[in-house]
């Protein structure tokens, strides 16, 4: 999984919508409050924290790979006050644990990775017998209006020079062969499907944080004293065919992939 700069407070900042997904997710989760869980890919940690206040008897261990996500993380959290919490830095293609969790949860991560079978391995490695998994993650066909703006700026004379050798940086699957990846791990799939989402921002300026803090993989090839102009550039042309609704919000068709699956 490649380690990006993430400003960990600016995405903090900036991403509502991605809580407002996971707080959907987690009434999925269907806990009993004993569980012991892992969160992967786990950001600032306010959905991990949200989870441990469900777990009474359990715990919940979330893990990024971004060294600025989890100091906000714990910093946000301290163990003193969520004695069932904990955070780690950790790369999600590279889990270190074996048979400790019974729930496995993931929101918004997991197609930073753009080969999911060493996750899914691990992920099978690190479940008790019977533990359940529930990902959400970008999925085949997400944000593709965005991707088409970005894919004529990234080959155009003011960009492609800092865009050679550039490959697309993320794995949006669909259903079919993420489902033959969970049977190759020793997972049985469950509900394997693509949810269409409509994300919404607060006007120009919040889709400019959204971007800002996201699309790490496309800003930080650029200069940065020259990231405002390609970020300027990028709203422009979006906007053009995507113009802010009457109330001035900002739309993005996303698609997710939900994934539910057993360890058998």
């Amino acid at each position: 999984m490649n380690s990006y700069r993430w400003d960990a407070r600016d995405y903090e900042r900036n991403s509502a919508q991605q809580l407002q997904w996971a707080q959907e997710l987690l009434q999925k989760l269907d806990l009993h409050g004993n569980e012991t869980t892992l969160d992967i890919g786990c950001g600032d940690g306010k959905v991990t924290a949200e989870i441990a206040a469900l777990l009474p008897q359990g715990s919940i261990t979330g893990i990024d790979l971004s060294e600025e996500m989890i100091a906000l993380a714990r910093q946000r959290f301290p163990s003193r006050a969520y004695p069932n919490l904990y955070f780690q830095k950790e790369d999600a293609a590279r889990l270190p644990f074996e048979a400790e969790f019974t729930v496995i949860f993931s929101n918004a991560a997991l197609h930073w990775i753009r080969d999911n079978r060493p996750v899914l391995s691990g992920i099978s490695r690190s479940l008790k017998p019977g533990g359940r998994i529930l990902l959400q993650m970008g999925g085949k066909g997400n944000a593709a209006e965005i991707v088409a703006v970005l894919e004529k700026m990234i080959r155009s004379a003011d960009w492609s020079k800092y865009f050679e050798e550039f490959s697309f940086p993320y794995g949006f699957f669909g259903p079919e062969e993420y489902r033959i990846w969970l049977d190759e791990a020793g997972l049985s799939p469950g509900r394997v499907e693509l949810i269409p989402k409509d994300m919404v921002h607060q006007g120009r300026a919040g889709l400019l944080g959204w971007l800002r803090t996201t699309w790490l993989p496309y800003t930080q090839r650029v200069p940065e004293q020259k990231r405002e102009s390609f970020l300027d550039q990028l709203l422009d042309i979006y906007l053009i065919d995507h113009p802010l609704d009457g109330q001035g919000h900002a739309h993005v068709q996303m698609v997710r992939l939900e994934v539910e699956a057993v360890k058998t």
